[in-house]
């Protein structure tokens, strides 16, 4: 093994039928069903028109302005798969643009996330294929390497492991462990019916706020009258 030129085979990944349950659900309900203690940062945003972005992990790790291993991870992803760049978060040079995309949609693959730059903004930003970037740039990548393929990475402290869950929308990334794939999905589905249910007696005028100042008196606020 020689770090910084490793491609690992890729172990385990979430299952597609949990993926698409995944799919459903807000990011915001997916994040406070875990604690609200992981996200990828407010700097990675949607790129495309819409939709919703879900899928395993394929994880990506280069060194900032370079996409050698990038282009060897669309080869390597399999359908379904979200290729997820962990670029260093630096904006100087783009990591994929409209050429590479296209290649990512002929071969089924579900989405790109780049922590670094992309290009060809107008482009990707018309058409429906999910990618989530932090920054555009025109300015191109270099192809030299290194870059390592299906290694754990970390985006601005969430940790990402390869075949982990990723989820994305309007609200941004996050990612929900192997492990705890269906405990979060249980919790945060619930999450999702008590705030539909929530919404509706607000609409109706029966929504509850007794709790607000419930809470401002266990925190000893004086209200006056």
């Amino acid at each position: 093994m020689v770090i910084g030129f490793q491609i690992r085979k890729r172990e385990r990944k979430v299952d597609a039928a949990l993926v698409a349950r995944f799919r459903e659900l807000p990011v915001a309900n997916i994040s406070d069903s875990m604690s609200r203690m992981t996200a990828g940062g407010a700097g990675l945003r949607p790129i495309h028109r819409g939709g919703v972005l879900a899928g395993p992990a394929f994880t990506v790790k280069t060194r900032p302005g370079d996409n050698l291993m990038v282009h060897k991870a669309l080869d390597l992803a399999e359908p379904g798969d979200v290729i997820v760049v962990d670029g260093g978060g630096d904006l100087t040079n783009s990591l994929i643009g409209e050429m590479m995309v296209a290649h990512a949609q002929a071969r089924g693959i579900g989405g790109i996330v780049i922590h670094g730059a992309i290009r060809d903004y107008d482009t990707l930003h018309a058409g429906d294929f999910p990618v989530f970037a932090a920054g555009v740039t025109h300015r191109g990548p270099y192809k030299d390497g290194p870059g390592e393929i299906n290694v754990p990475i970390a985006i601005e402290g969430m940790v990402i492991a390869p075949g982990d869950l990723i989820v994305g929308d309007g609200d941004g990334i996050v990612c929900v462990p192997y492990d705890v794939t269906a405990e979060v999905l249980k919790a945060a589905e619930a999450k999702h019916q008590a705030e539909i249910k929530q919404l509706a007696a607000i609409k109706d005028g029966r929504s509850d706020r007794a709790w607000v100042d419930a809470t401002l008196a266990r925190l000893g606020c004086t209200i006056q009258s």
